[in-house]
């Protein structure tokens, strides 16, 4: 869902500087599916620490520097959460009711304002 919202996103997936030739090239790549591990390593990591956010701030805004670093835009982030919903909703069906789908909403809105803290804390021009 990710590659169909904005496939201009595509190019920012490069593993040992292999660009992809298309989106499922991509999306079968085993760099690509760890990559996926690791973003649901951290959303586990907010779910876990849902009553105390503010002790992966640190974690967090890191995590939007190397963002940053390799391109990555903050406005790419709602895609994302916007792949993340839907990924949500098709394996919740009815459970994901829209008290669900807010709750998803705001934690993910949480951690994105963390990690671009980390593009806010860069001096200008780096």
């Amino acid at each position: 869902r990710l590659f169909d919202l904005d496939p201009d996103l595509l190019p920012l997936f490069q593993y040992n500087c292999k660009q992809f030739a298309s989106p499922q090239e991509c999306l079968s790549a085993p760099e690509f599916l760890d990559h996926i591990r690791k973003v649901m390593l951290v959303i586990d990591a907010a779910v876990s620490h849902l009553e105390n956010l503010s002790c992966l701030e640190e974690y967090l805004c890191n995590l939007g520097k190397k963002h940053q670093a390799v391109g990555v835009k903050v406005e790419s982030f709602s895609t994302v959460g916007e792949s993340l919903l839907y990924m949500l909703e098709k394996c919740l069906g009815a459970a994901f009711s829209p008290e669900v789908q807010e709750a998803w909403s705001e934690l993910y809105t949480a951690v994105v304002k963390a990690m671009q803290r980390g593009w806010e804390t860069l001096p200008e021009g780096d």
